[in-house]
């Protein structure tokens, strides 16, 4: 996709992106079908929003809605768990949850120490493959090697487990810098799948502008100034105003995340990260 076809989506309206995220999310249940098709709910208002728009599809489509998949690792908000079990009620949604338990097995809070030795081959395999030599390392899901295992390395298995062919996420162009390069259906390895990416010509306004307008759901912890949600023990808020009122256009959506995994996003992009 050209620079000048994504700035044409950028600027379209919001209800016309809600159209043009919704063509793209009944081509994908069209073409995998609910069940080879999976939707990566984090509890976040992308994620949401995203999970919404697949409701408003099914509906259409009189279809039930494909399962969702939520990556628990290790160290999730309160908020948001109450956010998805409230959803998951209300929409009839069914939602397997995806842990990595064998490096969890051996932590109870972010800093214990994980023997790399007493893990299992997979996970053993899979520090290797990232370099990773230490005997140990600190548990922090949002860290180089604990970003890879938590998530991407959890989400693999499920998706191998599965036989998934699909899994939809909520990433925005504008949301990362080494996400502005993405396109709706993208071609993944290691295991073999697709990406859809529904919402990427949208923005952070727009996100909030169709939880308000269409009355969506969302966690408490955006009524109380955070602006992206990760983990719980490295995500702070730089604002008491409520998200959607401060200066979303001119500060950056990210600041209250890990900077260490900001900073290193190419390359849990490149392991398979969404």
């Amino acid at each position: 996709m050209t620079s000048s076809e994504r700035e044409k989506l950028l600027g379209l309206s919001l209800e016309e992106k809600i159209d043009y995220s919704k063509k793209i999310t009944k081509e994908a249940i069209e073409k995998f079908g609910r069940e080879k098709l999976i939707i990566a709910w984090t509890g976040g208002k992308d994620s949401t929003t995203m999970l919404w728009l697949y409701t408003q599809v099914c509906k259409e489509l009189d279809m039930r809605l494909p399962h969702c998949m939520f990556i628990d690792e290790g160290d999730v908000f309160d908020e948001i768990l109450e956010l998805v079990n409230r959803v998951k009620t209300a929409w009839r949604v069914e939602v397997v949850t995806v842990r990595n338990n064998d490096v969890l097995s051996q932590v109870k809070n972010p800093g214990d120490m994980v023997k790399v030795k007493e893990l299992n081959e997979r996970n053993r395999k899979e520090i290797t493959k990232i370099g990773f030599g230490e005997e140990s390392f600190p548990f922090h899901p949002e860290s180089y090697v604990g970003n890879h295992l938590m998530k991407t390395v959890a989400m693999n298995v499920f998706i191998e487990e599965n036989d998934i062919r699909a899994v939809s996420t909520a990433i925005r162009w504008d949301e990362q810098l080494a996400r502005e390069e993405e396109v709706y259906f993208s071609l993944r390895s290691n295991p073999d799948h697709i990406r859809v990416q529904p919402i990427l010509h949208f923005k952070e306004r727009d996100i909030w502008d169709t939880i308000h307008k269409y009355k969506i759901p969302f966690c408490s912890l955006y009524h109380r100034g955070y602006r992206s949600l990760g983990i719980k023990s490295n995500t702070k808020k730089f604002s008491d105003m409520p998200a959607w009122q401060q200066d979303l256009e001119n500060t950056t959506e990210r600041d209250g995340r890990g900077r260490g995994k900001e900073e290193i996003m190419s390359k849990l992009r490149d392991l398979g990260y969404m």
